[in-house]
C-alpha cells in the first residue's frame, strides 16, 4: 500500500488525500470509546467534508476512490456503510481495495445487492425494460452466495464486519404477507453460508412481527434498527426484535419529516449540523449504553441526512456516550 494519505490504486496515479487535523479533545475522546463500539457513516464520497474528515478540497470522485484511508484515520471513525453495493453487485477485488486502505481493526457494514430483496422491480426508469416485473432473483440463496455472499467474505476477509440485506418498502402481500415473509425470509438465510454476520433492514412496519423475530433467530441473522420515516421508533424496534446474545446494529438515516431529496436539498454539502435531532441522538446513545452494558458489541451507522453532516453527528452522539450518566 502507498504511504499514509498517499494512495495507490491499480491503474489510477495516486492522489494525496490527508485526514484533517483533529482537536485534542476529539483524538482523547477516540481514545475512551469502548472497542466493542463501532461508529461510521454511510459511504466517504463527499467533498463538504473538508476540515471535518479530509484535510483539503477534493471532488466526490477522488474521494470515493482514495478518500478511505483518510477516513479510517479519523479517531472516531471505526467502519463504515458501503451502500454502492445495493445498485450493482461488486467483484471482490473492489472490496479488496478497500480492505486494503484501513486498520486491521476496522470493519465494513456492506448492503447486499437489492436483486436479493426486491420482489418486483419498482416503477423507476434506471430498471428499464424490468419496471413493474417479478424479479426472478427475489430471495434467491444461489445468486446471494455467488454474487453477495462470496465477493464480502473473500474480498474484505477479517475486515468484513456486517452484510445488511435492505429490504425497501414494497408490498407486502407480494413478499408472502405477515405471515408468510418470515418463513420465506428464515429459509434464504439458513441457506446462506454460514460466519458472515447477517442482518436484515425492513421499511414495511407492518413486517416487525414475533415470527420475523423468530425467523432471525432461527437463522442467527440480526435486526438493523433504523430510523427513517414509516418506522416504528428504535425502542420499539429493539423491544420487538430484541436478541441479547447477538450486536446491536443501528442505522440513523433520515429525520422522519423528510424524504431523502428533500434532506439532500436542504443539507448539501454536509459539512455543518444544519437540524440537530436530539431526540433520535439520545435514543441511540441510550440503545448502545444498554448494548455495551450488557457485552454486546454495537454497531452505528449515520448518514449525512439525519442532521446534515454524520461525521459530526457520530462526534455528537460520541459525546454524549462518553458523559457521566445523570444521577
Amino acid at each position: 500500500m502507498a504511504g499514509r494519505g498517499q494512495l495507490s490504486l491499480p491503474g489510477l496515479a495516486p492522489v494525496a488525500v490527508g485526514p484533517a487535523s483533529q482537536l485534542p479533545r476529539v483524538t482523547e475522546l477516540g481514545g475512551r470509546l469502548p472497542g466493542g463500539l463501532r461508529m461510521g457513516t454511510s459511504s466517504w464520497s463527499f467533498p463538504g467534508w473538508r476540515g471535518i474528515v479530509y484535510d483539503r478540497a477534493v471532488t466526490a470522485s477522488v474521494a470515493s476512490r482514495h478518500g478511505l484511508e483518510a477516513y479510517s484515520r479519523h479517531p472516531l471513525l471505526r467502519t463504515v456503510g458501503v451502500d454502492r453495493t445495493f445498485y450493482q453487485s461488486v467483484q471482490a477485488a473492489q472490496l479488496r481495495a478497500y480492505a486494503q486502505q484501513v486498520p486491521a481493526d476496522f470493519r465494513f457494514l456492506v448492503k447486499a445487492h437489492e436483486g436479493c430483496t426486491l420482489e418486483t422491480y419498482p416503477d423507476h426508469p434506471r430498471y428499464g425494460p424490468r419496471r413493474r416485473q417479478r424479479n426472478p432473483l427475489f430471495l434467491d440463496p444461489s445468486y446471494a452466495r455467488d454474487a453477495v455472499v462470496g465477493p464480502f467474505v473473500e474480498g474484505l476477509g477479517a475486515r468484513a464486519g456486517v452484510l445488511l440485506f435492505q429490504f425497501s418498502p414494497q408490498s407486502v402481500g407480494a413478499l408472502g404477507g405477515v405471515d408468510g415473509f418470515p418463513d420465506r425470509l428464515a429459509d434464504f438465510l439458513m441457506a446462506l453460508p454460514r460466519g458472515p454476520r447477517y442482518a436484515v433492514e425492513l421499511r414495511n412496519a407492518a413486517l416487525l412481527t414475533p415470527r420475523y423475530r423468530a425467523a432471525l433467530v432461527a437463522a442467527d441473522a440480526v435486526h438493523c434498527i433504523n430510523i427513517i420515516g414509516g418506522m416504528p421508533d428504535v425502542f420499539s424496534q429493539a423491544q420487538l426484535t430484541d436478541r441479547p446474545d447477538a450486536p446491536l446494529i443501528v442505522r440513523w438515516m433520515l429525520q422522519t419529516r423528510l424524504t431523502y431529496d428533500e434532506a439532500r436539498s436542504l443539507y448539501a454539502p454536509f459539512d455543518a449540523l444544519a437540524a440537530e435531532d436530539v431526540v433520535s441522538r439520545s435514543a441511540v446513545a441510550q440503545l448502545v449504553r444498554d448494548a455495551l452494558e450488557a457485552g454486546r458489541e454495537a454497531t452505528v451507522i449515520v448518514n449525512n441526512k439525519a442532521e446534515g453532516c454524520a461525521p459530526l453527528s457520530v462526534l455528537k452522539l460520541a459525546e454524549q456516550l462518553a458523559a457521566p450518566l445523570p444521577f
